[in-house]
């Protein structure tokens, strides 16, 4: 069993400040959203989505032949065909494809989005609510994509590719598997996981069918729908945006307006707009286009084109561009029936940089969600830490904090000397008035024996707490190792560990513990220790 406790963002000190004062409904931000994601905003927001018009067929007829390799699920066939109807709408949240779904955190992405589904049908039962993963199939920082950190190992995937993700051939990976294998050992949820994986990796082709395949095993009984926008249909019904980033720079203008009210304000910006935000697809390349005293060209190709040649180009080969990070989610707001993003606070500070262009593209701006985050503590970590007279909660402090409040609260003595050092300075002070009573040029030499004095203290002071520390040696090693187990590397442990450590003891029991305990909107970071049964 799981026990839920909570810390407010605010006190975990790995949340930025633009998150926090947006999470508090601070006034100045409110401008660059449009309403906190409350269920009364949900209302608003359906009503609202349902008067734009999009190409429900065709969204609900990609998304039936993209899944139907997985027809085996009736809620998500289910739920592509509510989509047809306009009573239905999406909650979307994306992600790179991450090898064996890479941090824990795309894990709690996905769960999010799906709880956030239920609930709101549960608030709005006359209307259907489809949860989204959105693949981000064209990004191309391979390096980012290519590994898991377990168990203190770096189990990484080695292979050159340069190109959109979603088409790298996952021919390579069976050695990766078997390094996953040795790992991960021969218990039964251990050979349940390792199956998994060799049939997601080893009998698809490339990462994007992959990683299709793995979350619908992992995620498809909640109906999760998954989405490769890279159809040419999809963008075809996307190329006047497009046009109007490569040729108007609209995109640039208006986010960067948006970057210097942020910058005003005291906010650093996540993400800087380029004068175009698409890039140029090619076999094994994913290139910027940038424009050229002659035209346009393709960085790092021999592709150059006049202003009236990119036009052609873009009406008769959408698929060929590929949205940025600044144009992907208006791309994806045009597209779906969407009521809010899921996303890190990463996502969510750079979606608040995005209003003004989507208010010019005239596309709805999504009610932006912050994801759940948890951190998960196992029973023998709680022993130790119970067995310290600490809390979970208490090593979201950081590390030489934990410790000097260890040894104060555990020291047989006062080891500070602030008290003598007053008295210090208030016996010399004494003197130095006798002394200037007899001869005045004696004051400097009375001030430089105080300071060697106080000098002299803080060394005994210094000794003190070194001898104080080594009394609690073994205890102060402890909460150092536990911490790091914690937050390895100083990042939240959701930011570097694998689903694979915590599939070892919970097997697939752990996405359903998972759920049942993640509540959509509850804006706390969540604790979750395991205890007897």
């Amino acid at each position: 069993m799981l026990k839920a406790s909570f810390v407010n963002y605010s006190e975990t000190g790995f949340f930025s400040n633009l998150i926090l004062d947006y999470l508090s409904g601070k006034p100045e931000l409110k401008s660059f959203y449009e309403s906190e994601p409350g269920f009364f905003s949900f209302g608003k927001k359906i009503k609202e989505r349902g008067l734009k018009n999009i190409d429900r067929k065709l969204l609900a007829d990609v998304l039936s032949e993209q899944n139907k390799p997985l027809n085996d699920n009736a809620k998500v066939l289910a739920n592509i065909e509510l989509l047809r109807s306009n009573n239905t709408f999406t909650v979307t949240t994306g992600h790179q494809l991450n090898l064996f779904t890479g941090p824990l955190y795309f894990v709690y992405k996905i769960i999010s989005t799906i709880n956030l589904a239920e609930k709101l049908k549960q608030e709005y039962p006359y209307s259907n609510f489809v949860p989204v993963y959105w693949m981000h199939c064209e990004d191309h920082d391979f390096a980012e994509i290519n590994h898991i950190h377990l168990f203190g190992k770096k189990i990484e995937w080695k292979e050159e590719h340069h190109g959109a993700a979603g088409e790298i051939s996952t021919a390579s990976l069976r050695s990766v598997i078997n390094e996953l294998k040795t790992i991960l050992g021969e218990s039964q949820n251990a050979n349940e996981l390792i199956a998994l994986f060799s049939e997601a990796y080893l009998n698809h082709s490339n990462l994007a069918d992959a990683m299709r395949y793995l979350c619908h095993q992992l995620f498809g009984s909640y109906g999760l729908v998954i989405l490769d926008a890279r159809d040419k249909r999809l963008k075809q019904t996307f190329v006047q945006q497009l046009k109007e980033d490569i040729f108007q720079n609209i995109a640039y203008k208006l986010v960067s307006e948006t970057n210097s009210e942020l910058e005003a304000l005291g906010y650093k910006a996540q993400v800087n707009p380029r004068e175009i935000n698409c890039f140029y697809l090619a076999y094994n390349k994913r290139e910027r286009i940038v424009k050229t005293d002659q035209g346009f060209e393709v960085l790092n190709t021999a592709l150059v084109f006049s202003k009236a040649e990119l036009e052609n180009e873009l009406d008769a080969y959408p698929e060929k561009f590929s949205p940025n990070v600044v144009l992907r989610p208006l791309y994806q707001e045009h597209i779906l029936p969407n009521l809010a993003y899921i996303g890190g606070a990463g996502e969510l500070s750079y979606w608040l940089q995005y209003k003004k262009m989507f208010t010019a593209a005239a596309i709805s701006f999504p009610l932006l969600v912050l994801r759940n985050s948890v951190m998960v503590v196992d029973g023998s970590l709680i022993a130790k830490i119970e067995k310290l007279s600490l809390s979970a909660k208490d090593f979201f402090a950081p590390e030489q904090k934990l410790v000097n409040d260890f040894i104060a609260a555990h020291s047989t003595s006062e080891t500070g000397i602030a008290t003598e050092q007053q008295q210090l300075k208030e016996l010399f002070s004494s003197i130095k008035a006798k002394a200037t009573k007899v001869d005045s040029t004696l004051e400097a030499s009375i001030e430089a024996e105080l300071q060697k004095q106080l000098r002299a203290l803080e060394q005994l002071e210094s000794r003190i707490q070194r001898a104080e520390k080594k009394k609690h040696e073994t205890s102060l090693n402890q909460i150092k190792s536990i911490r790091e187990k914690l937050f390895p590397g100083n990042s939240l442990q959701e930011r570097h560990e694998n689903i694979s450590a915590f599939y070892l003891h919970y097997g697939s029991g752990f996405i359903d513990i998972l759920k049942q305990n993640l509540q959509p909107l509850d804006c706390r970071f969540m604790i979750l220790e395991a205890i007897s049964d």
